[in-house]
């Protein structure tokens, strides 16, 4: 009968001709007829059959069924990367052992076997106990590769060629097949080790039933070591895929540790970088350098800056010039440019604004030139640029504010998020201003109320007040006194003319003034630290000082400030009275709380020691981040110690009783 094809979609496939021509050859050859063009196209079709099959199939080989267990074979093989990691070596340790173990036990059967020692089987026993010993020095490598994969099938054939030739099942040489079977296994998986297994059983099974005298025991035989083989075929499969998986879930592992230490490294990376901000993150300074530089780029005679709101979807009209807009504009109170601009999420250019409904921003503009600010990916911003004349922004100007845009966009959005910090900042600094506030006049003015209620008493009875009024005019001057020195403190700060060390002199000085304390100052400093963690540093002093003042009833107190502008170190010990620690009232008491959270924003170790009659340390110490095994603390300190005492004549050193 006529060979039938399927007639489906048959004029769209690309060998459908050839196949029709191979129809009729093969009908024309059961009648006895053909034709020399028939003839012709069968080997050609054959030929790109027998083509396409065999990529199909070494792209099926080059997948790696332990690592990609499912899919299209086709597809993966097109997606996959070539890899080069070696696939077997985590193995070789076993596969040594195997080829030893089966190389030992094949000597042995060989040397006991004198009867069928013949020269094929000397042969063959010496090719492969050399190919054995070669893979021992030299172990197989497995990668996603032609020549990897040939190098395993010619292993495998290799063993099968020298079994069939020695005897086949009977062969002393059989247990050097599983070394090869295990290779494959451990290489490609459980399918090609199966596949491999399959065609060795049946390659050497079939000469040796058809050439042995006995079918019957010499089937039974083959089945025993076909048995034996897949047994092993399925093991080295298995073991390759839970291998695989674990080393999925290794890789995965490993990838999450990644991320969180790059995740680690990039928050202390950006909290070094807070601690040196510049003063240019103002906003009002990167509004203004803006606009100056778009006056050099292009001419315009109105400007506008807008801000978007997140909370109520508003935009926030932070600078401008030229024009006189409301602070804030809604949705729909946005020009024709502004609106153009968002719905191309870029630049936009209006060379007639009269012509336009509403106009723009300024009654008096003639063209405009408007563009979204993008920073990370999100639209933060609205720029826009007018001009009294129709048509005056040029093409050349609209490239020149598209290329400007992209780096004023990211400086503004740098801006808006130090200025929600310094928010932040500017809270927990009106918290401590209000406890300052709180402990220091407060409890002075509620004594003065309860005073002046106790004099109106004794005036309603007719009682004498001279001399209690003239007491509490006394004590009124000193809530004054109070007051002056509160805000004093408040503003006193160190900034980039002044130092630590030359604030602290000056605060000891009225420390000492307005109070029974001798403040022993030692300041030496060979450097200076970034003024962020510079100011840290001495709040977390100022608090100490305060602590001293107020609550320690000490006579005499000792300051010591070294910084070599990496290391610095600042101890405050009191002769008080001390407290004991773990019972000192609330956890924020004497502020130590809020000393413990400065410190820890610029790095630093707090330490506090006190006992009940034996006076208060207060210690804080910076150290540099260093990958190497940090010092202990007594460590640290005895390093800055030396360190700034032995510093160049460039050091400044300071030793003031007050």
């Amino acid at each position: 009968m006529p060979t039938e094809f399927p007639t489906d979609n048959l004029s769209e496939h690309p060998l459908s001709v050839a196949e029709r021509s191979s129809t009729s050859l093969d009908t024309g050859l059961e009648t006895g007829s053909s034709s020399l063009s028939q003839s012709d196209s069968e080997p050609e079709s054959l030929r790109q059959k027998a083509a396409a099959r065999l990529r199909r199939d070494l792209k099926s080989a080059l997948i790696d069924t332990s690592q990609k267990p499912t899919g299209d074979f086709d597809l993966l093989a097109d997606q996959s990367p070539s890899g080069t990691a070696d696939r077997v070596s985590s193995f070789n340790g076993l596969i040594t052992t195997m080829r030893l173990a089966t190389m030992s036990i094949s000597l042995l059967l060989v040397s006991a076997d004198t009867s069928s020692n013949t020269a094929s089987l000397r042969f063959w026993t010496a090719v492969l106990v050399l190919y054995a010993i070669f893979r021992t020095v030299r172990p197989i490598k497995y990668t996603d590769s032609v020549s990897s994969l040939v190098l395993v099938i010619a292993e495998v054939f290799l063993g099968v060629l020298a079994v069939v030739a020695t005897g086949g099942c009977d062969s002393p040489l059989i247990f050097m097949l599983l070394p090869a079977i295990t290779v494959a296994g451990l290489a490609r998986g459980f399918g090609f080790s199966f596949r491999v297994a399959v065609v060795t059983i049946l390659a050497v099974s079939f000469v040796f039933v058809d050439q042995a005298s006995n079918p019957r025991e010499a089937l039974v035989r083959a089945a025993s070591w076909a048995g034996i083989i897949m047994l092993v075929a399925i093991i080295a499969g298995y073991t390759r895929r839970i291998s695989g998986v674990a080393d999925r879930d290794r890789e995965l592992t490993l990838d999450r540790l990644d991320k969180l230490s790059d995740a680690n490294d990039l928050l202390f990376s950006l909290h070094q970088v807070t601690q040196t901000l510049p003063a240019s993150l103002d906003m009002g300074e990167v509004l203004d350098t803006t606009l100056q530089r778009l006056h050099s780029l292009v001419s315009f005679e109105s400007a506008a800056v807008l801000l978007f709101d997140e909370t109520d979807a508003h935009w926030d009209v932070v600078r401008h010039e030229g024009l006189h807009i409301p602070t804030r504009l809604g949705p729909t109170d946005l020009p024709v440019g502004l609106r153009k601009a968002l719905a191309q999420n870029g630049i936009a250019a209006v060379s007639n604004l009269i012509a336009e409904p509403g106009g723009g921003l300024s009654n008096r503009s003639g063209s405009g030139l408007y563009s979204v600010l993008t920073a990370r990916g999100t639209i933060i911003g609205l720029l826009a640029l007018e001009h009294g004349e129709v048509g005056h922004f040029t093409h050349r100007e609209e490239e020149l504010v598209a290329g400007f845009i992209a780096p004023a966009a990211l400086a503004v959005d740098n801006a808006r998020w130090f200025a929600r910090l310094r928010t932040v900042g500017a809270d927990e600094e009106r918290t401590r201003i209000a406890r300052d506030l709180h402990d220091r006049i407060g409890q002075s003015l509620a004594y003065l109320g309860f005073e002046l209620d106790r004099l109106v008493e004794k005036d309603s009875q007719g009682e004498s007040v001279s001399q209690p009024i003239a007491q509490l005019r006394d004590d009124v001057r000193g809530v004054i006194r109070e007051v002056r020195d509160t805000l004093y403190d408040l503003r006193t700060d160190v900034s980039d003319e002044r130092s630590l060390g030359q604030v602290l002199e000056q605060y000891a000085e009225r420390v000492a003034e307005r109070s029974a304390l001798q403040v022993h100052v030692e300041a030496e400093e060979s450097a200076r630290l970034p003024i962020l963690q510079e100011r840290e540093m001495w709040r977390v002093t100022q608090e100490a000082l305060a602590n001293v003042e107020r609550h320690a009833s000490a006579t005499a107190v000792r300051v010591v400030w070294r910084c070599d502008g990496h290391r610095a170190l600042v101890d405050i010990t009191d002769n008080g009275v001390g407290f004991e620690q773990g019972r000192a009232g609330r956890l924020d008491s004497y502020g130590l709380l809020g000393m413990r959270e400065r410190a820890a924003s610029v790095g630093a170790s707090f330490e506090i020691v006190s006992a009940p009659g034996r006076g208060t340390r207060v210690r804080c110490t910076l150290q540099p981040a260093t990958t190497e095994t940090q010092p202990s603390s007594s460590q640290r300190n005895s390093q800055i110690g030396d360190s700034t005492s032995s510093s160049r004549t460039s050091t400044t050193t300071r030793r003031k009783n007050v």
